[in-house]
């Protein structure tokens, strides 16, 4: 799960060029600007990362109120700040000041969620099923030990493309579809839903035999201000899950897979990529315009290993770096 708000250390601090009063700091992989002098190296902080709703009836967080209380990605003198540091002694006299401990509930703090357009919202049949793992990729910034462990491996690379995410699925004999958060009531005027009549998606998973979930990147007319010109909506896969054995298909079979149910899958920008162990560099390897169209900011990558992996801390192997322009931009 995601941290949006821990107790974290000062990395490092640098002086920003023609910048008298701030300063960069690294704060788990991240960069962003602090006041100078606020923070020493070594210096105990709360993080709070990007996407981060800070209470406004906190007094602490009133000079965030011209920004509805949000934490987005900014520039300042040229550095690109992602998230803001606080001293901790904002945090309640109680709290044990530990690395790592999560403070997200302790100070109120919510995650920004965009609103979902009425042809995408839909009625909710349940919660999002507990047979399929949710997509939602883990932020590069806070992996060092991931890196560390898998540096000089082989792993694909595919182009993080901005829509909505999809889950369809048969399990024992149901179809279903699915938000990110949400099994949909089954409705014509649904856009999920629509897309799934359009592609025969049903008919497609019941071939199949057995129980599978395909899941993918929805984009298009009236989501995310279809920022790649489609026209009507389409679906790019990026997972094929078998729930019987409870695991993704390796790159190679998803791909076959894909083919056979002729569907597409996302952009696939290398399949011999070797993983470097610098966050840094991986930040800057998301910068770049999008496969689908020119001129267009890619919203990131998403970097997985040729033969599926999970590891008991982290879960899957599977990790995403935002492309700090297409924020700047867009978000």
């Amino acid at each position: 799960m995601r941290k949006l708000a821990s107790i974290q250390k000062i990395k490092s601090l640098s002086d920003i060029p023609e910048a008298d009063n701030i300063q960069k700091a690294t704060v788990l992989g991240w960069e962003l600007v602090v006041k100078k002098n606020e923070f020493e190296v070594g210096d105990f902080c709360v993080y709070c990362e990007i996407d981060s709703v800070m209470p406004d009836d906190n007094p602490a967080f009133e000079f965030l109120r011209n920004k509805n209380f949000r934490i987005k990605t900014i520039r300042l003198r040229g550095q690109v700040s992602q998230g803001i540091c606080l001293p901790v002694s904002i945090l309640p006299q109680e709290i044990e000041i530990v690395e790592d401990k999560e403070v997200t509930e302790i100070l109120g703090i919510t995650k920004y969620d965009p609103p979902m357009p009425a042809s995408l919202a839909g009625e909710m049949e349940g919660y999002f099923p507990t047979f399929i793992p949710k997509t939602d990729e883990t932020r590069v910034q806070v992996l060092q030990e991931l890196l560390d462990k898998y540096v000089g491996q082989i792993f694909y690379v595919t182009e993080k493309l901005d829509g909505t995410s999809v889950t369809y699925f048969i399990q024992d004999g149901e179809f279903g579809v699915c938000s990110r958060n949400y099994q949909i009531k089954e409705s014509n005027t649904n856009t999920f839903w629509q897309v799934a009549h359009t592609l025969g998606i049903e008919q497609k998973l019941r071939a199949l035999g057995g129980n599978w979930a395909l899941q993918g990147e929805l984009v298009g007319e009236n989501i995310q201000k279809n920022k790649y010109k489609l026209k009507g909506q389409q679906v790019f896969l990026f997972n094929i899950f078998n729930s019987d054995k409870f695991d993704y298909l390796d790159f190679e079979d998803f791909l076959a897979m894909a083919k056979k149910l002729e569907m597409k899958t996302v952009p696939i920008l290398e399949t011999d990529y070797v993983l470097e162990n610098n966050i840094r560099d991986l930040v800057e390897k998301s910068i770049g315009d999008s496969v689908l169209i020119k001129n267009v900011k890619r919203e990131g990558i998403v970097l997985r290993p040729l033969q599926e992996k999970t590891e008991r801390t982290y879960g899957r192997v599977s990790f995403k770096a935002i492309n700090p322009e297409f924020l700047l931009k867009y978000d």
